[in-house]
């Protein structure tokens, strides 16, 4: 269907959908502020009893996404009923429309399915019922929104610049020009062959035969095919999508979900690409990770993306989320439905990966990731932090500390690790040009405030002074439909807080700084405006800000969707020296699930990888070797992880299932670096004491806030204050010290010991508008 006729949506009431968790459509069972859940499990078992109760009862079910948030004016939907031959012919209809023809029996006995067509925007009902008098029938609602968005999101953000004009297909073409302000195009479907001559894919000449090169695969599910594939690129919420699979077009039928290409072992990827700064107000030339990965394709497996899962594009995890619902929406209805969907991703594919399988869970059975963060919000209040102390010690007080107090302070491995760490504030600062003393990086360079992608015109961009209306580059301001807007300048509002925040305390403790080093640094460390200016004073975040960054998902809770699935992290890179792709970051996401769920049975974690100059350049041969063991082994682990559970169908819980079905190879540990890596079996602690043998190997270190006291888990925004406490410090105070320390913090410290102001858990399948199923918020309600 084209993109510009492709934009009708809908929503069914869920009893349950095969190959996706049912707490992903269920609309009674999300999780509460909390992170509480009500059982699925136990009403599905009485939901059966009441059919048992009554023979002619019919259940209905969508198939291809949850029943509220269908997109496309398309849905697969399944019918079943307790007979194998009813005692009446069924007839289905929408809005009273005779759909009955599009339904054929589905797999599963008893059933039938069909790819209903043609909803209305808006709502619409969808009813299936018996001929003859007195026979009992179901009426579901439907609920429709456009393919081009949005459905949970919040009101689309302007400017946008549209781009797919210059986006390439795998050909070399493009994909053609806009047809709308919505950055709708055309769809196009291409096809790409893995040749015999030199093992690369190319282009295929012709749909109606195949080429002389073409190579054979042989699937996990044993099938032997050409390998040829299948790339669809078009739009949908704004994006460029594209998915692709093995398929011949010279013998598979055309893409149906009732005939899946012969090659597709039934088993579908969710790619994501990397960064964060620069993605803002684009819709995005690259997808920033390929849907041609000729070891997964050659394997069977499909893949599906889009330009705003590349956080380069779009650094705003909630739209990736609603972009891969409708993505995966669209697979399904091509293609058919899955046994099982997992996430991939690195650096920010990463973090993306995490985010959208905890606050919408069922998108995802599985992660696994490397490079890890738990999200760009975390990464960008580190900076925060980390560039006042740079301000602090290159500025105010240039002279009061060596450079080994320094890193005490900081908490980094050494000086250009917090300068590359506190850098990352420039993610937050929409101020051009900003002249900055941080020495520069040799891979990242200076400091760099407002970062735009080229795309967007410089009569767009925000300047205090020449354009103080212009489009703000932060993460604050592309995601202002979760933050929230402030009343007069409409600025995305700001989470960052450091009120009663004690920096240096584990510094003074350990007895690296003196009390006279410690008072002076946190009566002058300051904060920022909402320019990101250093001012004199503390930062206070806005309360509503902070409560919507937990709900939302926008800062990771984990114990979402994250608590049922299985979460295999990787290190990819390691690199504790530069580059803040930091060991500490994958210790938090570790902590934020323990502290949801109680433990991290769910969760394996395995370090050792490349460092930044061999994933820039050229590994060394220990360093490719180490690679790929890693990557080969760990995807070995984690698919066999994720299959095992799918073949469980017992009603124990999705969590109790995940555990139970954990091999014996997918334990904690580490490899050696060297020709011939080694896995050392060893449970994972952060620690850059050589501890352990892993920790020997791959030391992990710290961070500023947790220097002052914070937990590891770096997820508390806004701390809970307390009055001083003599019994937290490990030194003295003379009378004069301590009524400096009372007046430095007259509101109190922080109690690291309490959750955060503010702090909840996410709000699993939230919205944001406009969508009312769980409205979390509506930026534009007053």
């Amino acid at each position: 269907m084209p993109a510009r006729t492709k934009w009708i949506c809908a929503t069914l009431v869920l009893l349950a959908v095969p190959g996706i968790s049912m707490r992903a459509f269920a609309g009674h069972d999300q999780r509460d502020g909390d992170g509480q859940q009500d059982s699925v499990d136990r009403r599905d078992r009485d939901n059966r009893q009441d059919d048992a109760d009554r023979e002619d009862r019919f259940a209905i079910r969508t198939l291809s996404t949850r029943p509220d948030r269908v997109s496309g004016g398309d849905v697969l939907v399944e019918v079943s009923f307790r007979h194998a031959n009813p005692r009446h012919p069924l007839i289905i209809s929408l809005n009273g429309r005779d759909v009955t023809a599009a339904f054929r029996a589905g797999e599963a006995p008893n059933t039938l399915v069909g790819l209903v067509t043609g909803l209305a925007l808006g709502k619409n009902r969808l009813t299936v019922e018996g001929k003859g008098g007195g026979i009992p029938h179901e009426s579901l609602e439907l609920t429709n929104y456009p393919i081009t968005g949005p459905i949970i999101s919040g009101p689309h953000i302007s400017p946008f610049i549209c781009q797919t004009a210059t986006f390439t297909l795998p050909d070399g073409s493009k994909l053609g020009p806009q047809l709308d302000p919505d950055c709708s195009a055309e769809t196009k479907v291409t096809y790409v062959y893995m040749s015999t001559a030199g093992g690369a894919f190319k282009t295929l000449p012709s749909a109606g035969a195949l080429p002389a090169d073409v190579a054979m695969t042989t699937t996990v599910t044993g099938v032997t095919v050409p390998f040829v594939v299948r790339v669809e690129t078009g739009t949908m919420n704004r994006g460029i999508y594209q998915n692709s699979i093995l398929f011949d077009p010279t013998r598979d039928p055309a893409p149906s979900p009732f005939s899946p290409p012969r090659g597709w072992n039934r088993r579908l990827i969710a790619v994501h690409g990397s960064g964060c700064p620069g993605g803002w107000y684009i819709q995005g030339p690259v997808e920033g990770a390929s849907v041609l990965d000729p070891a997964r394709l050659a394997d069977g497996y499909a893949m599906f993306t889009n330009t705003l899962n590349h956080p380069t594009n779009s650094c705003n995890p909630f739209l990736a989320g609603e972009t891969t619902m409708m993505g995966k929406e669209h697979f399904i209805e091509t293609f058919g439905v899955p046994s099982f969907t997992v996430s991939t991703g690195g650096s920010g594919g990463a973090y993306t990966s995490l985010q959208v399988g905890d606050a919408f869970p069922g998108l995802f059975d599985g992660v696994l990731i490397s490079a890890t963060f738990p999200d760009a919000l975390s990464i960008a209040m580190a900076g925060l932090d980390g560039h006042l102390l740079t301000h602090y010690f290159l500025t105010t007080n240039t002279a009061g500390f060596t450079d080994a107090q320094k890193v005490a302070v900081a908490g980094y491995k050494g000086l250009q690790a917090w300068y590359d760490a506190a850098n990352q504030m420039g993610r937050t600062d929409p101020v051009p040009g900003r002249s900055d003393p941080t020495p520069p990086s040799p891979i990242l360079g200076r400091y760099a405030s407002a970062v735009w992608n080229p795309a967007v015109p410089l009569a767009l961009r925000y300047d205090p002074v020449t354009n103080p209306t212009g489009a703000r580059p932060t993460i604050f301001d592309i995601s202002r439909n979760i933050y929230g807007r402030a009343p007069v300048t409409g600025f995305g509002l700001r989470p960052f807080d450091n009120l009663g925040v004690q920096y240096g305390l584990g510094a003074l403790n350990a007895g690296a700084i003196t009390v006279a080093q410690f008072l002076d640094l946190n009566a002058r460390i300051g904060g920022y405006d909402n320019d990101a200016n250093f001012v004199a004073m503390r930062t206070v975040g806005d309360l509503g800000a902070i409560r919507r960054a937990y709900q939302s998902g926008v800062t990771l809770g984990g114990g979402g969707g994250l608590a049922s699935i299985p979460v295999f992290d990787t290190s990819g890179l390691f690199d504790d020296d530069e580059l803040y792709h930091y060991q500490h970051h994958h210790f938090a996401v570790r902590e934020r699930m323990r502290e949801a769920n109680g433990n991290t049975n769910n969760h394996v974690m395995w370090r050792g990888g490349l460092n930044i100059f061999e994933v820039l350049g050229t590994p060394t041969p220990a360093g490719a070797a180490l690679n790929a063991a890693v990557t080969t082994h760990s995807w070995d682990v984690f698919t066999r992880w994720v299959a095992a559970i799918k073949a469980d169908h017992s009603s124990a819980p999705d969590r109790v299932r995940v555990i139970r079905n954990k091999p014996a190879d997918a334990v904690d540990g580490c490899w050696t670096y060297d020709l011939n890596p080694q896995f050392i079996a060893e449970p994972q602690t952060w620690s850059s004491q050589p501890d352990s043998q892993c920790n020997r190997l791959w030391p992990s270190f710290s961070f500023p806030r947790k220097v002052a006291g914070g937990p590891l888990d770096e997820r508390v925004l806004k701390c809970q204050l307390k009055p001083i406490d003599l019994r937290d410090y490990a030194v003295s105070f003379t009378p004069s010290e301590l009524d400096r320390l009372r007046a430095i913090f007259p509101s109190g410290v922080c109690d690291w010991s309490k959750p955060g102001v503010n702090q909840t858990g996410v709000v699993t399948w939230s919205s944001f508008g406009p969508a009312p199923e769980n409205l979390v918020f509506d930026v534009t309600r007053p």
